[in-house]
């Protein structure tokens, strides 16, 4: 006799568990690569993981027909800090960055807002081979200045950076430049023309058509540099491509995607990321294109 639904005995369907990445433009993002393998690995058959265009005129509507299968979004460009609309509860460190990448919901069904990429640029530039600690004195150069930028001036804090060159087309926006004061950060803008002075560490936060044709990094300046561009998918990198050219480290933007999104996956399921995992899958995916 087969049991009635709800009787012991009978095995009930898994609650779906949905996640996805929102942003505009989205169509290149491999977030879903990095979650869907996750998923896999950890034998988390009810979570599914999409993507959608969402623009900032429309996210905080998006948001909110969200039912209750949603567990969490990956967001970026231009949605990182305008989520804070839609949050009950934001980290410290999102807070201190004013930008918000990851939306986790709450079991009371409130939304928290927290910021992975810091972990992201931290992970990525320590594999590099930048180390941490507090003897100080590194230099760094930020390309751009917007929300990417200020997660990465607080990854840079934690990396001992104790100087910074935003290179911005006009000015550093006001909101960047309080958080390089808040976090003990001496900063100063330059035109996006080639470096002079050495420097540690390189980081682009500017998508690659914001770079002026022939730009460069000067090898005597930057040839024991570690430079990261934090942008994919739009293209050739140029800060990368000038990289090379000045025998500088040069580490895609794929790599950071993986350790943020790492950290989203740990966030979301509460399960461990299986990184190695994620990274096999990303570089096949990367190949593939």
């Amino acid at each position: 006799m087969v049991p009635e639904a709800g009787e012991p005995g009978q095995v009930q369907p898994l609650a779906p568990r949905r996640a996805g990445v929102r942003g505009k433009p989205i169509a290149h993002s491999l977030s879903p690569v990095l979650h869907r393998t996750a998923y896999q690995a950890l034998g988390l058959d009810d979570w599914s993981y999409d993507r959608a265009e969402v623009d900032e005129s429309s996210f905080v509507d998006h948001v909110a027909g969200l039912d209750a299968s949603w567990r969490g979004l990956s967001l970026t460009m231009p949605l990182k800090e305008i989520a804070v609309q839609v949050c009950q509860q934001v980290s410290d460190l999102a807070r201190v960055v004013g930008a918000i990448n990851t939306l986790v919901r709450r079991d009371d069904g409130s939304w928290f807002g927290d910021n992975t990429d810091v972990h992201g640029i931290v992970t990525t530039l320590t594999e590099a081979g930048v180390r941490g600690g507090s003897t100080g004195g590194r230099r760094a150069v930020i390309v751009g200045s917007g929300a990417t930028a200020r997660s990465a001036l607080a990854a840079l804090a934690e990396l001992a950076v104790t100087e910074a060159v935003l290179l911005v087309r006009s000015e550093i926006r006001e909101e960047t430049r309080l958080v390089g004061q808040h976090l003990g950060i001496a900063m100063h803008a330059a035109p996006l023309t080639a470096l002079a002075d050495p420097v540690d560490i390189v980081i682009g936060t500017v998508p690659a058509l914001a770079y002026p044709a022939g730009f460069q990094l000067a090898s005597s300046a930057t040839v024991d540099a570690v430079v990261l561009d934090c942008v994919y998918g739009d293209g050739p990198s140029p800060l990368l491509a000038a990289a090379v050219l000045a025998g500088s480290v040069a580490v895609p933007g794929t790599e950071m995607l993986l350790h943020q999104a790492a950290a989203q996956v740990r966030l979301m399921t509460g399960s461990q990321p299986p990184v190695a995992e994620m990274r096999a899958a990303l570089h096949a995916a990367i190949q593939g294109h």
